[in-house]
């Protein structure tokens, strides 16, 4: 194995994933690392891919958005990669304010509960 390559086991470790998550990017072209036998190895490209995966996972993106995405780098180059992730972020960013939104109204909601909650036990209390 040469210096900038890294093995299954080190690919788990250094991303933090499981032998099951690494082999199921594999299988649905995300990732395609080297093989020696049953051996896999995963280059720079590979690394710099799962980055880039993990991120859009950490983001929200379905692995089928983020497949496509990547697709278009071999595909289409640079510019239009960039050009489709806007496309993409800007969607998600809307889907991501819009659950922030419903979040922010669940905590007020049950502060409010919980408050009247402790209002009424505090009532209860002083009168018994």
């Amino acid at each position: 194995m040469t210096d900038n390559r890294l093995s299954f086991k080190d690919m788990c470790a250094r991303f933090d994933v499981t032998p099951r998550t690494l082999r199921y990017y594999e299988y649905i072209e995300l990732l395609a690392p080297e093989k020696d036998g049953r051996a896999r190895f995963y280059g720079p490209r590979e690394v710099a891919r799962m980055t880039l995966i993990l991120r859009g996972r950490r983001f929200g993106f379905s692995l089928e958005e983020i497949r496509q995405w990547l697709e278009l780098y071999g595909q289409k180059g640079t510019r239009t990669q960039l050009e489709a992730w806007i496309d993409l972020a800007n969607r998600q960013l809307s889907v991501l304010a819009g659950q922030k939104a419903e979040l922010e109204a669940t905590i007020a909601d049950l502060r409010a509960l919980r408050d009247q909650t402790a209002e009424t036990l505090a009532l209860e209390g002083g009168a018994g």
